[in-house]
């Protein structure tokens, strides 16, 4: 049954070789849907005879979800894999051998991912590894479409593999400050768009770890007050779940992803909730001036 890998890219010279060779024990096809690269980007896919398609940037499940559309109809599964990272020889060799043994039921896998952050993968703190759904049957899973901290969402059973997946960026830290400051504008929006719409019908699968960190932060997180929460975050992982343990790239983690950004997404929030009651409520506008994000009317 054919797998194909889907990865989203836009300026990923320094990583792209390295996520498709990592694959290719496995992988039947590789497609590459870049945003507009100024570097070699898309010299270096094409050079691993890897497929590249082109396509305007919104958001990243918009993105994925137009990359899904357009995969030929023999795709039996989907693995998404992000350009900064690496399939272990375990993992991939765990593909290949359960892939085609697996149960109709089952629509999709996790996969346990684990990050690394000043070069050192981060082994404690309570998140790692991560089990995160990244491959399903083509046509039963799609992304959901939120601007922030989406899910594959699939309609069937979930199993889970062994095998790990490093999430190894190699750009330096000015570039990971940048990219969450962005994030935290997509997740302020996200917050403020989710407390104007309801829930969507239906059940999905998107894996139990997931389904779990989501009802934690909207039942426990959501309801603490704002800036304290992040503090308590910082501390329950850097103390209680012993973030402490990896050294200074773990205090670092643990102070800037922990801590810094979820006060960063608390403090935009406030400020775009200020602008809303002085502009008469009007959104689109809020998102656009305040949080630079373009959402359309």
């Amino acid at each position: 049954m054919t797998l194909t890998v889907v990865l989203l890219t836009l300026n990923e010279a320094r990583h792209i070789e390295r996520a498709l060779r990592s694959v290719a024990p496995f992988a039947d096809r590789c497609v590459v849907v870049d945003s507009g690269s100024t570097d070699d980007t898309v010299a270096r896919v094409r050079a691993l005879g890897a497929k590249v398609l082109t396509h305007p940037f919104v958001n990243q499940a918009r993105q994925f979800n137009w990359a899904l559309d357009q995969l030929p109809e023999d795709t039996g599964w989907v693995f998404r894999l992000d350009a900064d990272e690496v399939v272990s020889d375990a993992l991939a060799a765990e593909i290949a051998a359960r892939l085609t043994g697996l149960p109709n039921d089952v629509a999709g896998l996790t996969v346990p991912r684990r990050i690394a952050f000043l070069g050192r993968p981060i082994r404690y703190g309570g998140l790692f590894p991560a089990h995160v759904l990244r491959i399903f049957r083509h046509g039963r899973g799609r992304s959901e479409d939120r601007w922030m901290d989406e899910h594959i969402a699939v309609q069937g059973r979930v199993a889970a593999l062994r095998g790990e997946l490093l999430d190894d960026n190699l750009n330096p830290l000015g570039w990971w400050i940048d990219k969450h400051n962005r994030y935290a504008s997509r997740e302020a929006l996200e917050v403020l768009l989710a407390e104007r719409r309801s829930a969507a019908p239906g059940a999905v699968a998107m894996g139990q770890q997931a389904a779990a960190k989501r009802w934690l932060k909207r039942n426990v997180y959501d309801q603490l007050p704002p800036g304290l929460r992040a503090l308590a975050y910082f501390l329950y992982r850097y103390l209680l779940r012993g973030g402490f343990r990896d050294g200074y790239p773990g205090l670092a983690f643990h102070v800037l992803q922990g801590f810094w950004y979820r006060f960063l997404v608390d403090a935009k929030l406030y400020e775009a909730r200020s602008h809303l009651s002085k502009n008469g409520g009007d959104l689109v506008a809020t998102a656009q001036e305040v949080l630079g994000i373009e959402i359309g009317d």
